[in-house]
């Protein structure tokens, strides 16, 4: 799973959200040809993006490239079962990363149109929020 080595707050504060924001930064295919662009705003976790790069390797086997362009960084906490109200915040149990709408997600080059659309269109599958096919 993906995990930060170092992050200099342990627990993070969850945010207020991003309501009607769109992404400004990483909206541009900037290493492949083709890309998974995110249209919904929500959190991707570690385990999400872990299976879609699963579901582009094997899709391509040897044939192109991959570029992941999201990391998470942001910890998670959950607290234990029958834990009452109040005693602090939980441990730390996953990290996600915070998506807006118009962030390229993954990148991929090396194979055909057809092909790219396709394994692009399985990986969404494995994510919680609305993705699109885009090309350069």
């Amino acid at each position: 799973m993906l995990a930060p080595k170092k992050i200099k707050h342990r627990k993070w504060h969850k945010s207020a959200g991003t309501s009607g924001s769109i992404a400004s930064r990483m909206t541009k295919i900037s290493y492949g040809d083709f890309a998974l662009k995110a249209m919904t705003a929500g959190w991707i976790n570690a385990r999400q993006i872990e299976a879609v790069r699963r579901v582009l390797v094997r899709y391509i086997r040897k044939g192109g490239k991959i570029w992941v362009r999201i990391f998470p960084d942001k910890p998670m906490t959950v607290k234990g079962a029958e834990v009452g109200m109040g005693k602090g915040k939980g441990t730390v149990d996953h990290y996600v990363v915070s998506v807006l709408p118009g962030q390229v997600l993954f990148e991929m080059s090396g194979i055909s149109n057809e092909h790219a659309k396709e394994a692009l269109n399985l990986s969404s599958y494995k994510l919680q929020i609305k993705t699109k096919f885009v090309k350069k």
